[in-house]
């Protein structure tokens, strides 16, 4: 069977066979233990981004985008085999204006802006087309200020979007992943339950629960840590001021816990992808991924 074939073939199986597929990593199945990524933005030339992450040492990555085609797809796909590095989802916000606060934030980000929805819904499905296309896994985004309040109409629309584009990728073979942040992890595992499709995870990003002050990240596991197929590290301080989010700072300056996040992971059973994201620019930025990479591989063990 070509590698191509087979690696489709695994994809379909696994979305026929959700939960265990569910149970071990997004990729490598039952054996592979945790292994480190980091997010690469690939452009138009994907071989070059991708002979970075592995000249960073990284087995894995997050892949950013900035357009989509099939061309694109196996280009990248290509470059991934060439340099040996497993993309394990494909990040997709979509298109129109985002703000990250707390004021601007409920109107701008994610499906739950009536304004902005359906371009999203449609951005994110074909993000999904890229991901099967490339045999990538998954997709992920943040969905929003998912409402707290099930009753509300609001609440309702952001469902039935998400169910929409989760059942587009399940028909592509690609798990759907949700970014923490914006909501708090009930209400997130409410909307999971009610979206109610089998290929839904979680992509945990441990400072942004502490940046939009939604929960302590080693609590939220007890509630949505089955869930986890995905992982940020990223560490952060909570915020003070009621317009502006937290502080995200270089892994082991902020609050999240890392020594009992990763063993918590471990006694549940995790075994994906451990993505570093460090959002600054320049040598600074490098130089703390390569830093919290030697301090998180100490942790995996």
């Amino acid at each position: 069977m070509r590698a191509h074939t087979r690696r489709r073939f695994l994809k379909i199986s696994a979305a026929a066979g959700a939960q265990s597929f569910l149970a071990g990593s997004l990729r490598g199945g039952p054996t592979m233990g945790m292994r480190l990524g980091v997010i690469a933005s690939a452009g138009e030339d994907p071989d070059k981004v991708v002979a970075r992450v592995r000249e960073l040492g990284f087995p894995t990555c997050q892949v950013r985008m900035e357009q989509y085609s099939a061309e694109l797809a196996k280009r990248l796909r290509e470059a991934l085999d060439r340099h040996d590095v497993e993309a394990t989802a494909i990040m997709e916000l979509g298109p129109g204006p985002k703000v990250w606060d707390f004021i601007q934030g409920p109107a701008t980000i994610g499906l739950v802006p009536r304004a902005t929805r359906r371009a999203r819904i449609d951005a994110l499905k074909r993000a999904s087309d890229f991901a099967s296309q490339a045999d990538v896994p998954a997709i992920h985004t943040h969905c929003g200020f998912i409402p707290e309040d099930p009753n509300l109409d609001l609440y309702k629309e952001t469902v039935e979007a998400i169910h929409e584009v989760v059942s587009h990728c399940k028909n592509n073979g690609v798990m759907f992943l949700y970014e923490t942040g914006q909501e708090t992890p009930i209400t997130l595992l409410r909307a999971i339950m009610d979206v109610g499709l089998d290929n839904q995870g979680i992509n945990l990003d441990t400072a942004n629960l502490i940046l939009y002050d939604k929960a302590n990240p080693l609590d939220a596991l007890d509630v949505i840590g089955t869930f986890v197929r995905g992982l940020h590290a990223k560490d952060g301080v909570y915020p003070t001021d009621p317009r502006r989010l937290g502080e995200e700072v270089p892994i082991g300056e902020g609050k999240v816990d890392f020594p009992r996040i990763i063993q918590r992971l471990k006694d549940l059973g995790y075994r994906g992808p451990i993505t570093i994201e460090r959002e600054i620019s320049g040598p600074k930025q490098t130089e703390d991924i390569l830093r919290a990479k030697a301090y998180l591989e100490r942790l995996i063990g």
